[in-house]
């Protein structure tokens, strides 16, 4: 029988994200001077579709799993060159926290050419969707990979829910759906996490939302294996 306490608390966690989102969006666009409807020419992701984009972030992960790095040899340059002024992203991640998990050599990109947000667990608060709404309409993104990844510490704590010092259970809450449907398996938890969390991303923005619409974004949930270095989409 459907948890109807469990449901309820679901969309008033969704309606508090959608309530929040706009003005949080609005007060980090306002003080940043930038036009949110309005957004300026980037070079990087101006001739990216979505589909493009997300194929650059694999063929990334290729190089990377290959061993076969080419971002080391841009990053001077472009740091001199094309960062100091603006930012040129073509893609957004949401990534765990985790030390194992380095964004920028896993998808074998340089500087300016991922945003990337982190936090335990690569969960959806109101601030994460407010920063990645920034990278959507404001810097231009083609797609947003919410990053999960194999063996991950906060997924493994929340399925056993045991006490820990601090603030660090106010993670639980967060990962719950996720494990609720894992059957008690991490590997299927960190997966339905990844998955969830990309879901929540499409439903409580209307920024992301219209843009998936208008088909100039895509979000896809993914998740990193720690030993192959292979990144798949779930």
């Amino acid at each position: 029988m459907p948890d109807k306490g469990a449901a309820s608390a679901e969309f008033r966690r969704r309606e508090f994200l959608q309530k929040v989102l706009s003005t949080a969006l609005v007060g980090a666009v306002a003080q940043t001077g930038l036009e949110l409807t309005d957004p300026p020419a980037l070079r990087a992701q101006s001739k990216l579709t979505s589909d493009a984009a997300m194929q650059a972030l694999l063929d990334g992960n290729q190089r990377f799993r290959s061993n076969k790095l080419t971002s080391f040899d841009e990053d001077l340059d472009i740091l001199k060159n094309r960062t100091v002024d603006k930012q040129e992203p073509f893609a957004a991640i949401l990534a765990c926290a985790d030390s194992r998990v380095p964004v920028e050599l896993v998808f074998d990109q340089s500087i300016g050419e991922l945003f990337v947000a982190r936090i335990a667990g690569n969960f959806v608060t109101p601030e994460i969707i407010a920063s990645l709404e920034y990278g959507v309409a404001v810097l231009g993104i083609k797609v947003l990979v919410v990053l999960g990844h194999a063996n991950c510490g906060a997924v493994k704590a929340a399925m056993k829910a045991d006490p820990v010092p601090g603030q660090i259970s106010s993670l639980y809450q967060h990962l719950r759906p996720g494990v609720e449907k894992s059957g008690g398996s991490l590997e299927k938890a960190i997966e339905e996490n990844a998955k969830y969390q990309a879901d929540l991303l499409r439903s409580s923005s209307t920024v992301i939302k219209e843009a998936i619409k208008s088909g100039k974004l895509k979000v896809q949930a993914a998740v990193y294996d720690l030993a192959t270095g292979k990144v798949t989409l779930s």
